[in-house]
């Protein structure tokens, strides 16, 4: 059984999975990987998402304020045995949850156009594709997306 657990960055799990995640991005980013990278830095994210599957952290995410009626969602990422369990729909759907009960209004994120796993997993959660948002405009391996929440 899948469960969901709200922290900070600064959890040990939640530490762990993004030493794993930027692992992946550095190979699926390439050579863009140090631009994208400084975007990333979860240290200080007070809103995080670990999913358990028994006392096994598998998966987590995370949200950042982008301004007063939006949160960016970030650090999105499942291990790779677990993929296919709803896991990561699991953990946006808490981070929307969350967000809501903050009073934002809308979601943002951004992916790159190689990660099409993802964007169909954001798709079938009601995100569009959007134009590139702050630092992401004119990059041309950047996928924005938004949802009203």
């Amino acid at each position: 059984m899948i469960t969901v657990t709200r922290t900070t960055s600064n959890n040990p799990d939640f530490e762990k999975l993004v030493i794993e995640l930027d692992a992946v991005l550095a190979i699926l980013d390439g050579e863009d990987h140090a631009f994208y990278a400084q975007f990333n830095k979860s240290s200080a994210l007070k809103n995080a998402i670990i999913a358990y599957e028994n006392e096994t952290a598998v998966g987590i995410g995370a949200y950042k304020e982008y301004d007063s009626e939006t949160v960016e969602m970030k650090r999105m990422y499942t291990i790779p045995e677990y993929r296919g369990k709803g896991i990561a729909s699991k953990i946006l759907t808490e981070l929307e949850l969350w967000a809501k009960e903050e009073n934002y209004k809308i979601a943002v994120l951004e992916t790159g156009f190689l990660q099409t796993d993802a964007i169909s997993l954001y798709k079938k959660l009601g995100y569009v594709i959007t134009e590139n948002y702050g630092q992401y405009i004119g990059v041309e391996n950047s996928v924005c997306m938004k949802k009203k929440i």
